[in-house]
């Protein structure tokens, strides 16, 4: 039976979040996106997703976005990028999405997706890839950090280095900080999707990495999704 909630995704014009959009429309799920006004929404319109127009760098026109919605709806966030004035989606547009949801008073699940090294996986990273992508880390776990302290029901997923081919079904979560590696977008979708309908995934957070592209030096427990 679909879910009876829609479901918001920010990021969804290309890469997870367009993986995510189609798994959730084949399900029979209500979808919207809230895309910026010029990004193409071409192969979203044809899979029946709501298109909502406004910047997430504005938290005025993501209340708006939110206001066209009526009842209850989940959330998944894949926000990231730098605007025009160098402002980071990473962590402003994220943040105004959370603040936005929570004064809703009308959200059910959020799943934020951010990246692997955020948070408690910090000390790990290495200095390559402090150098490569440290910045735009630093900026996701503010968004992670200012998500903490609402009361909104909520999971943090971190994928690994993200590849664009089919999903393999190797996915998994894990809460080891240590762990590296690389992992499908479809396969992140495919994640995603399941942990909005586990309530034991909620106000966690995961490393989302293949099972079979993956490096760890110490043991790496799957968490066991529903």
């Amino acid at each position: 039976m679909p879910d009876r909630r829609p479901l918001l995704i920010f990021g969804a014009s290309r890469g997870v979040g367009l993986e995510l959009a189609r798994l959730e429309r084949a399900a029979g799920r209500s979808v919207a996106a809230m895309l910026r006004p010029h990004s193409d929404d071409g192969h979203l319109r044809e899979i029946g997703v709501e298109i909502l127009r406004g910047d997430a760098l504005s938290r005025r026109e993501i209340e708006e976005a939110l206001a066209s919605l009526s009842g209850p709806f989940d959330i998944v966030s894949t926000l990231s990028g730098r605007g025009e004035d160098g402002r980071l989606a990473d962590d402003e547009g994220n943040i105004n999405v959370i603040e936005a949801v929570e004064g809703s008073g009308r959200a059910g699940r959020l799943v934020l997706i951010t990246s692997m090294g955020c948070g408690d996986m910090a000390p790990y990273r290495s200095d390559r890839a402090i150098a490569a992508f440290g910045a735009v880390v630093d900026a996701k776990t503010r968004a992670e950090d200012r998500l903490r302290e609402t009361d909104l029901d909520w999971t943090i997923l971190r994928p690994g280095g993200l590849v664009s081919e089919p999903s393999t079904g190797n996915g998994l979560l894990t809460q080891n900080p240590e762990v590296h590696g690389l992992i499908h977008r479809a396969d992140v979708a495919l994640l995603a999707a399941r942990t909005l309908r586990d309530p034991a995934t909620s106000r966690q957070a995961f490393a989302v990495v293949d099972r079979n592209r993956m490096t760890c030096t110490t043991q790496v427990d799957p968490f066991p999704l529903a």
